[in-house]
């Protein structure tokens, strides 16, 4: 097996084949391409026609390269075709019964040292390296869609793969210009072993319908600066073939957040499988096709279940960074902020904060001296909820306890107006719980914030059952006038974003304690294969380890799902006190300032 990998042949030339056929040409290796479709293989001679010829015109590689490029890349309809292959990369129908064939047509064509990977992200390489004349050759090479844009790669062992043919492939996908991972050999890796329970959690949201389609993808991607949220990235997937890979996981798993939701069978059965049938959680203008089109769920742009009240002034509550992240933001949209802490110095240390802040605007060009001025002015620092009395939306940001923000709640109930809306920023507590304490819970509904507050542009918006429709319009609007995206979602623990980032970051711990992947490996896959901002464990320390075992802990008392327990090694590095970026030391350890 020790040869320099020349001739790759590419079994399967849809989506993915095609995108590892072309990034193998452009490398300089000779390719060649099987399918059994000749339509396939002469739409594959198109593509990567179409997408040499754009590289072209970024000016991303000469017309030469692409003359080059396109000769080293040969399509064909017979097997027969691999035989002077060096690697042998199939990546057909994601069933045993089709891969296996391969492999058994495989061991008759290709010589004994050609090494055999599959693309599989959810069968066992180990099963079908079993199924082979020579399972030391065969291997898992775990390609991300678009193969030519993302840079990370499985490299996939079995306990029958030999060390040679691991090296070989490894140093091959560096060529190649990826980021090469090394895992053993379980349903969906690494990436897809985190990102397909997440996907599945978010179908199942929807199929309970606690918040909207729409809803759920916007608030992953501004809540968490995601790439696409979940139900357009199961779209674009294939829903039928996330059942395929969450199946997989189950098998072997039992955990109940990776049992495939109904509506992932429904879809899948009726053939609504996404971008590729033109209908999945979305309908598209074709088969194929990535624009989305209106349908009969689109919600209307001009619907207003209710009108709003009127907000012209704004208390906020608290004297943390959320606390002046939120006054600023209100400040900045033109409303008369008054900023109540526990005592007059704590206000204006926050109102000082809000200064820092304007002034950083003001050096990045981001606003004017006058425009800081301005916005400045109309944040008025009290050191008493008694300066409440006249505004017409208090919010209150302080800490995440349920009796402190009960006994604000009281406090507010007896010091604001009649008709004054009430809203808590809390991430985990039951909105209705903090109504409850006031003698107005019509009046109380949930602003949930994200971190920080100046930056970020989703707001959760968390109706109780007893919040009315007025109090909920006139939040919304609000929302929109402060530049802020806001999304429904009903008063239960983690809201849209933690009910689903959260079960994802434990289960990410999860791989750790059982030594299936290190950190780095986990948060490259996650950055690399996911496109995600950070890896989960850089998130983790951020967070910070206490708050994240506390949402853990909100979320499996809610749901009293097993899956949802936090990993004991979270709540280990909690009780050593080690919380992450705070404390210098959490997943890794940190340079103290």
């Amino acid at each position: 097996m020790d040869t320099p990998l020349s001739t790759v042949a590419v079994i399967g030339l849809g989506t993915m084949g095609t995108g590892i056929a072309e990034v193998l040409a452009r490398a300089g290796r000779e390719v060649i391409g099987i399918d059994v479709s000749d339509a396939a293989a002469l739409q594959a001679v198109a593509a990567l026609e179409a997408s040499t010829a754009r590289a072209v015109q970024r000016e991303r590689i000469t017309e030469e390269e692409r003359r080059d490029a396109l000769a080293r890349f040969r399509t064909f309809s017979d097997l027969q075709a691999a035989a002077d292959a060096d690697l042998v990369i199939e990546v057909v129908t994601e069933s045993y019964e089709a891969k296996q064939e391969v492999f058994r047509a495989l061991d008759s064509i290709v010589r004994p040292t050609t090494i055999i990977a599959t693309g599989t992200n959810a069968l066992s390489v180990t099963r079908l390296a079993a199924d082979s004349a020579h399972p030391e050759r065969v291997l898992g090479l775990h390609f991300f869609n678009p193969a030519p844009a993302m840079k990370l790669v499985e490299v996939v062992s079995s306990v029958l793969t030999a060390p040679t043919a691991v090296e070989a492939v490894t140093t091959l996908a560096r060529d190649l210009g990826k980021e090469p991972v090394a895992v053993g050999d379980r349903p969906g890796f690494i990436a897809d072993g985190l990102l397909f329970g997440y996907l599945n959690q978010a179908a199942a949201m929807y199929e309970a319908k606690y918040a909207s389609r729409e809803d759920i993808d916007a608030a992953m991607r501004l809540g968490c600066g995601l790439p696409m949220g979940p139900l357009a990235l199961l779209d674009l997937i294939g829903i039928d073939t996330a059942r395929t890979v969450l199946d997989a996981m189950y098998s072997e798993s039992k955990d109940r957040l990776h049992a495939p939701a109904p509506i992932l069978k429904q879809l899948s059965e009726a053939g609504l499988s996404g971008r590729k049938s033109g209908r999945g959680f979305y309908t598209y203008e074709g088969a194929g096709s990535q624009v989305v089109v209106r349908d009969a769920l689109t919600p209307l742009e001009s619907a207003t279940a209710a009108t709003g009240r009127t907000v012209q002034s704004v208390g906020v509550a608290g004297s943390g960074t959320m606390a002046s992240g939120i006054a600023e933001v209100f400040a900045k949209a033109g409303y008369d902020v008054v900023l109540a802490a526990r005592s007059q110095e704590k206000a204006e240390t926050a109102k000082s904060r809000i200064a820092k802040s304007l002034s950083r605007s003001v050096d990045k060009g981001r606003m004017t001296a006058e425009a800081r001025d301005e916005t400045l002015a109309r944040v008025t620092p009290a050191g008493s909820l008694d300066a409440f009395a006249d505004v017409d939306l208090a919010v209150e940001a302080v800490a995440e306890d349920l009796e402190v923000k009960q006994q604000l709640f009281a406090t507010l109930d007896k010091v604001c107006k009649p008709g004054a809306v009430l809203a808590t920023t809390t991430s985990s507590l039951p909105v209705v719980a903090c109504a409850r304490a006031t003698s107005r819970p019509q009046d109380v509904i949930g602003m949930h914030f994200f971190n920080p507050a100046p930056a970020m542009k989703l707001v959760e918006v968390v109706r109780t059952v007893l919040t009315s429709d007025d109090v909920h319009a006139t939040v919304r609007e609000v929302c929109t006038k402060i530049r802020k995206h806001p999304v429904d979602c009903g008063d239960r623990a983690g809201f849209i974003v933690n009910a689903l980032l959260f079960p994802y970051l434990n289960n990410a711990i999860k791989m750790v304690e059982q030594h299936y992947a290190t950190l780095d490996d986990i948060d490259a896959a996650m950055k690399l294969g996911g496109g995600y901002p950070m890896g989960p464990f850089e998130l983790l320390d951020v967070v910070g380890l206490d708050v994240s075992l506390a949402i853990e802990q909100v979320l499996h008392r809610e749901f009293r799902d097993p899956g949802l327990a936090p990993a004991p090694l979270l709540e280990h590095l909690v009780a050593a006190g080690c919380l992450g970026r705070k404390t210098g030391r959490g997943f890794r350890e940190y340079a103290r300032r």
